[in-house]
């Protein structure tokens, strides 16, 4: 039976999808892969959609789209995560200490931070740790603040989405026994602390 020429358009779609985000490899914006595919915003988050629902329901596909705040990326199963770290032996897999998880949780928490506020909040200087985390791409700098110093400032990556199985920062669990002498960012700089953040 021939296939109708709505469905092998679509399959061209697809296939077009598939090879930009597999060469690409990294969480793209729908907005930038839209105009790589030249077609509206819109078109591309149905096909993007309707790619994602073929994949998933696919036995014989070991990929799948992941969404992450605005972008797309293609990322392999859950089902397959066992095959892929003994073939290239946890190459990409790292333990993050009970230290680096909460100067991660500061961050993910207050982004964008300094480490000088991460080392108010913690009492301890956090540069290693904060360096580490770069490396992982699990944050990055976010900029410098406009204050004597300008110190650069850091943020969570969509790196960090993914990996704990988020799509967005609104879904991060909600904080508990939160420190009442916990200060912000801004609170540091009007008291006159900002050269230390």
């Amino acid at each position: 039976m021939k296939k109708s020429a709505q469905q092998t358009s679509s399959l061209n779609i697809f296939a077009k999808i598939e090879s930009v985000l597999f060469a690409y490899a990294e969480p793209i914006s729908i907005s930038r892969l839209s105009e790589i595919l030249r077609i509206s915003t819109s078109e591309c988050k149905k096909y993007l959609n309707d790619f994602s629902k073929e994949l998933d329901m696919a036995n014989n596909r070991g990929l799948s789209l992941v969404f992450l705040d605005d972008s797309v990326q293609l990322v392999s199963k859950k089902e397959c995560e066992g095959y892929i770290k003994e073939a290239i032996e946890e190459k990409n897999n790292y333990i993050l200490t009970p230290v680096s998880m909460e100067v991660l949780s500061i961050i993910a928490y207050n982004q964008p931070v300094t480490k000088g506020f991460i080392e108010k909040i913690r009492g301890t200087n956090s540069n290693g740790i904060v360096n580490s985390l770069v490396e992982k791409n699990l944050i990055e700098e976010a900029g410098r603040l406009d204050i004597p110093g300008k110190p650069i400032s850091y943020r969570t990556t969509k790196t960090f989405l993914r990996t704990f199985g988020l799509n967005n920062l609104n879904q991060l669990p909600p904080l508990e026994n939160l420190n009442e002498e916990q200060i912000s960012i801004e609170e540091e700089i009007v008291l006159g602390n900002g050269d230390n953040i």
